[in-house]
């Protein structure tokens, strides 16, 4: 079991991709000090399978293994799966990765921070809480 920390922050990709292209994300960067920004696998693998340029690489992975790491046991595989099935009972379907990090979300009581629309939907079916980016 994960220790439990206030106010964790889960960074979707599409914010991590926002912050590191130079965009100011506040709410990032004070969790980031704090030690409240969580990673998942998923967003770890995306984010490393587009990182340029090549030369920094390395550090680029050094930075994300220093990152708390949302776990995913068979047991959070299996509430993805749950989530999915229940998401799709209401008539909306949600990609594997994505369930995945909601579900790692929900798991820790935290926020997510993303800039994808399609968190929006899965906020208002499930008890995602989403968090602001804006200062």
């Amino acid at each position: 079991m994960q220790k439990r920390v206030v106010n964790v922050l889960v960074v979707d990709t599409s914010s991590w991709i926002s912050f590191l292209r130079g965009n100011s994300l506040a709410i990032l960067d004070l969790a980031l000090r704090e030690g409240r920004a969580y990673l998942t696998s998923v967003v770890a693998a995306e984010l490393l399978s587009g990182f340029k340029p090549e030369s920094k690489r390395n550090h680029f992975i050094s930075f994300l293994r220093e990152l708390p790491l949302c776990e995913a046991s068979l047991d959070h595989w299996l509430r993805v799966g749950d989530l999915r099935y229940s998401l799709a009972r209401k008539g909306y379907t949600i990609s594997t990765p994505d369930a995945h990090i909601v579900q790692s979300t929900l798991d820790l009581e935290g926020y997510l921070l993303t800039e994808d629309k399609i968190f929006s939907t899965c906020s208002k079916l499930t008890g995602l809480k989403l968090a602001n980016s804006q200062p």
